[in-house]
């Protein structure tokens, strides 16, 4: 466990990185990474409690009794073998008090970006991000505000719905992979996990399937591994039918949601649930990882379902499924125990949006390091950048950030989530105790490409 006053750097945000941008291999002994998509291994992986961030070169790593946290995989072929598990440690009861041992599982070693990044070079400059993308996107009308049938939101959705193969998916290579996605728009664009694709970057590499089974040839318009969404081109006329665009805004803690994917491979696969939580910091992602303020829900979802919608009763998309909780065990042996998260459809919105205009996503940055030891009571800033957006609002190292546009921050996560769910070029009002005053700092949000 990390002292107080560790902190990560902002310079290079690659995993395990040192000040250099040298890659840190791990302490000794830690089995190889690999990247687990159908070759009978994953990644082992750090833990990342709700306050934690991962170190910098030199500090501790994690103490012997942690507890991994892993991300929902798209699904793999060959069925995977056991895997590697990396040391455990007991969650910190005020963070997860019903949870003894949550691991998110997407496949891939995500989480370990840490730190409020400062940026070194704009495309835009603030206040000119490209717009969200529309809700108006040629899909049909949602279906009643007092629908209760879950059988017509399946068939209102699953024309749209698809099935993702990268690299010949369930019965290709030895890196093929299947996930999930949902159409766009009229202009057959695909909406999934980045983790999904990420591997599937060369041409012919990827494929999306319709309900009927029928396959059609997709390139990647963009990917953005920080909020783990990526946008694909469905090449020519495919007949996609674009699905309703919803708000997660909207959602309450208990409303029904429906989720719809390919979850092992299984395409069409229909289940359902409720909201068990709103506002959840969570880590997702593949081999950069990302932090979310995601939806929780238990609608059962597996590998496989990574990067399909999440939906409302109203047949409307209110997220992008992308990770899932674990009691333990390897890959091959996790499933669903109906602690599920999505991706906010707000947030999907504005990374697809900057994807469609510039073939990139920004996302905010402050110029500052926070520190990574455990707390409840705010996150520390260790290191303000001399002329980032901190510097120029009055943050000071030494300050605790209480909270930020009224929300409460628990820690350097919580901070982390809170500002990349804002939009680059927005201002920011924070709270910060600084030598036992409270003081108001309003920052200006910078961007950097991820």
């Amino acid at each position: 466990m990390m002292g107080e006053n560790d902190r990560v750097s902002e310079y290079d945000e690659r995993p395990d990185a040192d000040a250099d941008g040298q890659v840190d291999p791990g302490p000794a002994g830690d089995p190889a990474r690999h990247d687990g998509r159908g070759r009978g291994d994953t990644q082992p992986v750090r833990p990342v409690p709700a306050s934690y961030l991962p170190p910098t070169e030199g500090t501790p790593g994690p103490a012997p009794d942690q507890q991994p946290w892993v991300y929902p995989p798209p699904y793999p072929y060959p069925p995977p073998q056991p895997a590697f598990v990396g040391t455990t440690t007991r969650i910190p009861g005020w963070t997860w008090p019903v949870i003894t041992a949550l691991a998110l599982v997407v496949g891939l070693l995500g989480g370990v970006l840490g730190g409020v990044a400062v940026s070194s070079s704009l495309g835009f400059g603030p206040g000119v991000s490209p717009p969200p993308v529309s809700t108006d996107n040629g899909a049909a009308s949602p279906l009643r505000a007092d629908n209760g049938s879950i059988a017509a939101v399946a068939a209102r959705l699953l024309p749209s719905t698809v099935q993702i193969q990268a690299n010949g998916g369930a019965g290709g290579s030895a890196k093929g992979a299947t996930g999930s996605g949902f159409v766009l728009d009229r202009q057959n664009h695909v909406i999934t996990n980045n983790h999904v694709v990420e591997d599937a970057t060369g041409r012919g590499e990827l494929k999306v399937v319709d309900r009927n089974g029928t396959k059609r040839a997709a390139t990647i318009v963009g990917r953005s591994p920080v909020y783990d969404i990526a946008v694909l081109q469905v090449t020519g006329r495919s007949g996609l039918r674009p699905a309703a665009i919803g708000s997660s805004s909207r959602l309450r803690v208990g409303d029904t949601v429906v989720a719809i994917g390919s979850p092992l491979g299984l395409s069409s696969t229909v289940t359902s649930g409720i909201v068990s939580a709103t506002d959840r910091p969570v880590t997702t992602g593949g081999s950069e990882g990302s932090y979310i303020d995601a939806l929780q829900t238990d609608a059962a979802i597996n590998p496989g379902n990574s990067g399909g919608p999440l939906v409302n009763l109203r047949g409307q998309v209110v997220g992008v499924n992308s990770a899932i909780a674990t009691t333990g065990g390897s890959v091959g042996e996790s499933g669903n125990i109906g602690v599920g998260f999505a991706i906010p459809m707000e947030q999907v919105r504005i990374t697809a949006g900057q994807i469609l205009a510039t073939g990139t996503a920004r996302y905010p940055v402050i110029g500052a390091s926070v520190s990574t030891g455990v707390s409840s009571s705010g996150a520390r800033v260790s290191l303000v950048s001399p002329g980032s957006p901190a510097a120029a609002g009055g943050l000071r190292a030494g300050d605790v950030v209480v909270r930020v546009d009224g929300k409460p921050i628990a820690d350097g996560i919580s901070l982390i989530v809170a500002i990349r769910s804002h939009r680059p070029g927005e201002t920011v009002a924070f709270v910060v105790r600084r030598r036992g005053t409270t003081r108001n700092v309003r920052v200006t949000l910078d961007s950097k490409v991820g």
